[in-house]
């Protein structure tokens, strides 16, 4: 697909030139752009691709990573459980089979009056520019860029801090999980009685932490068949921070304790109440004047939307920097713009709170979009997003799952453990697989997932 190069100009800067491969300014088509790739983004562009793709509309996908992958999985890909290689999802070639258009970049700004995204610059490693900053016509937006961790201000956090934003952060830690645990081995085949650790401090209680500091202790197991034969998770020192009363909070209270007895039995040391108020090179300071040493700090203690949307273009934003949206999901100041996933802020009739940042919301609201989209091109009335919590599901590796089903209906009190829990938490990925492949192909995916868990390697150690 090509078009015609056109100018334009970004107030305060010369006019830049829009490649050829971009949509025209003059395409007579209906232009339709989704802003990010996750769970919400990908599925919707998914369904408008089928529906209207190669028509009269143009639809089209923009990310700052060339594939997809699955949020709620990337603290396996950070222990090195799951190969993301096999289960990651290339945005062009799923678009050439869905009929949408996907073009690699990071959003700069909204052009509102013209009704255009500004795309950043493209350089390559050494620093050459790949592609300059362009713009890409709209008709329709849909603003699904996710979230990122939230330090909340706390020094160090920036300089000595992993996050598992997304697929580039949890590749690092592995790395450098690898990179300790071969040292510390190293120290141990030299001097046997050396008191060799690998430290890790994970700061936030919440899903995120709590399933990486149980993937960690289950790929520590496995590291003595894979080359480190000294090394097993006796070695391993984990400290978990928690600042609020208890870990899980989105769990009843019974259930949150059961998952901190299980994660103390593997060895985990869980610190609940207790706030990090700096964190340095070598360890992570408390507000009691503890100080944790660690060779490896994940900060997993909150999330919000990306600073650059603060505002952006004078839409209405929140402290998170979210955007707000009117009962239709569309932004508060411009009705041709919709926010779903964790950069929405949708706040419920008698509620004080946003739908919390969770893949079932996005998926709930990439739906109501793709409804409403037609809605408003066939200049209909829109639907209200109604938000139904279906629960929350925490995996502690292969050791246990917990979590709470149809919070709506049994006020979030139906508590499930063990393999009922595990099986429904596995059914989550599934559903998702099924949303962006479709069921055929979703089931074919499923079955050679399970091949691969019997003929690869239980760990990704490059």
């Amino acid at each position: 697909m090509t078009s015609s190069a056109s100018s334009t100009t970004q107030p305060g800067n010369k006019p830049i030139s829009e490649p050829a491969n971009m949509p025209a300014a003059s395409s007579k088509k209906t232009q339709i752009v989704v802003v990010g790739g996750g769970a919400g983004g990908l599925e919707l562009v998914t369904r408008l691709g089928r529906k209207y793709g190669n028509r009269d509309y143009d639809i089209i996908l923009i990310d700052r990573y060339p594939t997809h992958i699955w949020k709620p999985l990337l603290h396996e890909v950070a222990a090195g459980s799951l190969d993301a290689n096999l289960d990651e999802v290339g945005y062009r070639s799923h678009g050439h089979r869905n009929r949408f258009r996907f073009f690699l970049g990071t959003l700069e700004n909204i052009d509102r009056v013209n009704r255009q995204v500004i795309i950043e610059p493209i350089y390559d490693d050494d620093g050459s520019m790949i592609m300059e900053r362009h713009r890409i016509r709209y008709d329709y937006l849909v603003m699904a860029i996710g979230s990122v961790s939230n330090d909340f201000k706390t020094p160090g956090v920036a300089d000595h801090c992993l996050t598992l934003d997304n697929r580039p952060q949890a590749d690092r830690f592995r790395q450098k999980l690898l990179n300790q645990c071969l040292r510390v081995s190293r120290t141990m085949v030299n001097d046997a009685d050396a008191d060799a650790r690998v430290r890790v401090a994970i700061v936030g209680g919440g899903a995120t932490g709590v399933e990486l500091a149980a993937e960690l202790y289950n790929a520590a197991g496995a590291l003595r068949h894979y080359g480190l034969e000294i090394f097993d998770e006796s070695r391993l020192i984990i400290t978990l921070i928690e600042a609020g009363p208890r870990i899980l909070p989105a769990l009843p209270e019974k259930l949150a304790e059961a998952a901190h007895a299980e994660l103390e039995a593997l060895g985990v040391r869980v610190l609940a109440g207790m706030r990090v108020t700096e964190v340095t090179a070598e360890a992570v300071i408390t507000g009691a004047g503890e100080r944790i040493p660690a060779e490896l700090k994940v900060w997993a203690a909150g999330v919000k939307a990306p600073d650059f949307l603060d505002h952006i273009n004078g839409l209405e934003t929140n402290h998170n920097n979210q955007l707000l949206v009117r009962p239709t999901l569309q932004t508060t100041r411009d009705e041709r713009i919709y926010a779903i996933g964790d950069c929405c802020a949708f706040i419920p009739d008698g509620e004080k709170r946003p739908v919390p940042p969770r893949a079932q919301a996005a998926h709930q609201m990439a739906d109501t979009v793709f409804h409403n989209l037609q809605r408003q091109m066939a200049q209909r009335p829109l639907r209200a997003f109604v938000y139904h919590d279906h629960g929350s599901l925490v995996s502690l590796s292969r050791f246990s799952t917990v979590g709470s089903l149809m919070g709506n209906l049994v006020g979030g009190r139906m508590a499930v453990e063990g393999r009922l829990a595990r099986l429904v938490y596995m059914s989550l990925y599934r559903m998702h697989l099924f949303a962006i492949h479709g069921w055929f192909k979703g089931v074919m995916l499923v079955i050679i997932g399970r091949v691969n868990r019997v003929i690869r390697p239980k760990l990704k150690l490059h």
